[in-house]
């Protein structure tokens, strides 16, 4: 028995039409990225988004119910693509792990953008009731763990001293990462946040390297 050819017209519409949903949110996401970036969440209208996308703010609360929503799909956009990164430091332990951090301010460097979003949208969120807040709090407290962990691993097999305080160390590791970031983005031409996080964790490390016989 053969398919209905009515039916079969539907479903080919019904797959065009959630293609084109698809890559219109995937528009509003990367525009929302960009003046977010520039403008902040608070001084960003749902206007000037959808005139950049090329449609209506009632279009753009179509696909997302609210402004906050916007932001709230923007980060987990931004996480997703994050965690995929992340994949290429899989398996590290110990200080491998930590001198793959420089890699990820190298990758930084490549990215103004997405530095800038993360930069403006983390100091926006200490402000009352913001919605980025409970978003950036966890992803500090994981980022915080993450690198703890690393820094665990070296001690446990013996590349750090049993006394090294790992916790303060990991606070000041992340510490240099985001302030190096907003002194990229005032100069970018003056500061290297390669070879500065690099130092950083160098000197670190040193500071709690086991004492030579």
């Amino acid at each position: 028995m053969g398919i209905d050819p009515d039916v079969a017209a539907s479903v080919r519409a019904d797959g065009v039409q959630k293609q084109r949903t698809r890559r219109r949110r995937q528009e509003i996401l990367e525009v929302a990225s960009q003046t977010f970036a520039t403008r902040g969440f608070y001084n960003a209208s749902l206007a000037e988004i959808a005139d950049e996308v090329g449609i209506s703010a009632a279009g753009i609360l179509h696909h997302f119910k609210s402004k906050d929503q916007l932001l709230t799909e923007l980060l987990h956009h931004r996480d997703m693509a994050d965690i995929e990164e992340a994949g290429h430091g899989h398996g590290l332990r110990g200080l491998e792990f930590l001198h793959h951090l420089v890699d990820t301010a190298a990758r930084n460097a490549t990215r103004p953008g997405i530095t800038q979003l993360y930069t403006v949208l983390s100091a926006e969120s200490v402000t009352t009731d913001h919605p980025a807040q409970a978003w950036f709090r966890a992803r500090y407290d994981g980022l915080r763990a993450m690198v703890t962990e690393a820094l665990a691993d070296a001690r446990d097999i013996g590349e750090l001293r049993d006394d090294a305080d790992i916790a303060e160390t990991a606070t000041a590791i992340i510490a240099v990462m985001d302030g190096l970031q907003i002194q990229w983005l005032l100069a970018p031409g003056t500061v290297d946040m390669e070879a500065v996080t690099r130092r950083t964790i160098d000197a670190l490390i040193a500071a709690l390297a086991p004492e030579e016989d």
